[in-house]
C-alpha cells in the first residue's frame, strides 16, 4: 500500500462515510485548504445515498411533526 493510497482510504473510508465533515478531515491532514482534501476525498455512491437517506429522514420527521400539530 502507497502512502498515497493510505492517505485516500483513510479519507473516505475511515472518516467521511462515517459522517466526519470535510473541514475536520481537511485539517486532520494538515490542509490549509479544502480543495486539497478534495483530491482525496472522492465521493463514493455510498456516501451519498447515506446522505440522501438522512435528508429524507429529517423532511419525514418535520413532515409528521407538523400533521401531528395540526390533527
Amino acid at each position: 500500500m502507497t502512502f498515497h493510497l493510505a492517505r485516500r482510504t483513510f479519507t473516505t473510508t475511515i472518516t467521511l462515510l462515517n459522517g466526519v465533515p470535510i473541514e475536520t478531515v481537511s485539517k486532520m491532514l494538515g490542509h490549509t485548504k479544502i480543495s486539497t482534501t478534495q483530491i482525496y476525498a472522492k465521493v463514493v455512491e455510498q456516501k451519498g445515498s447515506q446522505d440522501i437517506m438522512k435528508l429524507q429522514e429529517k423532511l419525514s420527521a418535520i413532515e409528521f411533526n407538523r400533521k401531528s400539530v395540526n390533527s
